[in-house]
């Protein structure tokens, strides 16, 4: 359904070129020959140390970066190639930090999300409204409704921002970090509305997060990228090793079945050696 295929990029900084003949050239290349496919469904997690490339891989995937070489396509069709609005209307993202320079309230973030479904000059009708509370409600906010988007809590906005994604009624939800920052409650909160949504809407999700208990609880699938490039990808109970956390960031960690979920779990319990 989304594909990443031989992916290379690299940021163009000042006295750096780059070539479209091959492998981006001067400079650190923020990844290096990256493929990874999310098929319709799945839940893939992307899993790495700062600055290994997640969030960039997540913009390109969403089109907003072009790669320097190698393709990324949605449904066979190079994302490049569709209008900005076509994107929007397939893809939604959830970026790490959301913040609103005007006094919005929530209701007004969620219909935000309505835009990509509207003509020129269109205002939002009845249809748009029911469509935006309905994403209050999926979401459990719809009692924020009226508050200023600015005086909820990290949770609360986070939740609000999906709401907006899920009324944008894409197929796929891109997200960056979705549990960063969030207290221990509101973490639970995400994960379940998350798992929800996949399974009562059939909704595609590609999710960076650094939460490792988070990709064993919530992700179907895990890529792993350690400096712009794939260690390992594949199904989450094959790639959530002790090895490859080693691996990963360089940390020793038991891995193990928690005997109440019923699900993997990881403790890190110090540098490896």
């Amino acid at each position: 359904m989304l594909q990443a295929a031989n992916v290379w990029f690299s940021y163009v900084a000042s006295g750096f070129s780059r070539t479209r003949a091959g492998p981006p050239d001067g400079g650190r290349h923020v990844l290096s020959d990256v493929s990874l496919s999310v098929s319709r469904g799945a839940i893939v997690g992307l899993l790495g140390p700062n600055g290994s490339g997640k969030t960039t891989l997540l913009r390109l995937m969403s089109g907003t970066l072009t790669p320097d070489t190698g393709t990324v396509t949605l449904e066979g069709r190079s994302v490049g190639s569709f209008s900005r609005l076509d994107i929007a209307r397939r893809i939604a993202v959830v970026a790490q930090e959301t913040h609103s320079t005007f006094d919005f309230t929530a209701l007004e973030i969620v219909m935000m999300g309505r835009y990509p479904h509207l003509g020129a000059f269109e205002l939002e009708g009845p249809d748009d409204l029911r469509i935006a509370r309905d994403s209050l409600a999926a979401t459990g906010t719809a009692a924020f409704e009226p508050r200023p988007f600015a005086t909820l809590s990290g949770g609360e906005k986070q939740r609000v921002v999906i709401a907006s994604a899920l009324a944008q009624a894409s197929e796929i939800l891109l997200l960056d970090e979705p549990t960063a920052s969030l207290d221990l409650g509101y973490q639970f909160d995400i994960i379940d509305l998350l798992a929800r949504l996949n399974r009562d809407r059939g909704t595609t999700m590609v999710v960076s997060t650094h939460d490792l208990n988070l990709a064993a609880s919530l992700c179907s699938e895990l890529v792993l990228l350690r400096r712009g490039q794939v260690l390992a990808s594949g199904p989450t109970a094959d790639v959530l090793t002790h090895a490859n956390m080693r691996a990963l960031y360089g940390v020793d960690a038991d891995v193990s079945i928690n005997p109440r979920t019923h699900r993997l779990t990881v403790v890190p319990v110090g540098r490896a050696r």
